[in-house]
């Protein structure tokens, strides 16, 4: 019996009780069929409870996957946007299409574009001007 899901031990003390051939006239056999029938409703309750918190329960973690996905993209260390060292020199970039600020070091800028870390939007640099100085 400890195998048995609730639903399936209601109708099994149901059974039991329909093989004691308990009289339902009576009011103590009338008691007994209502608790039978509210306990087999509060198994059909308890069943759709567990189906919906499996559901929800792969959802979350779903959702966890997603995040961590994410969080991997966003804070990867290797990424062009990671905190500069201080001794770096700085520049501001503002995006021509959100109005974003972007704060980059010259290597970054010298790569030739980025991508608007707000927008998405490609930002290209021409560094040409400065080739001709040298």
């Amino acid at each position: 019996m400890d195998n048995m899901t609730i639903a399936e031990k209601v109708s099994y003390i149901k059974g039991l009780t329909e093989g004691m051939k308990i009289d339902t006239a009576t009011n103590e056999g009338k008691v007994l069929a209502a608790i039978l029938d509210v306990l087999g409703d509060i198994a059909l309750n308890i069943e759709d409870i567990d189906s919906d918190l499996a559901d929800l329960t792969d959802v979350v973690n779903d959702v966890e996957d997603d995040l961590m996905q994410l969080e991997d993209y966003v804070y990867d260390e290797d990424d062009d946007y990671s905190a500069p060292d201080d001794d770096e020199e700085l520049y501001e970039i503002t995006c021509p299409d959100c109005g974003e600020t972007i704060t980059a070091d010259f290597d970054v800028i010298a790569d030739g574009e980025i991508k608007c870390p707000n927008c998405g939007a490609d930002l290209e640099f021409d560094l040409s001007a400065l080739d001709n100085e040298d």
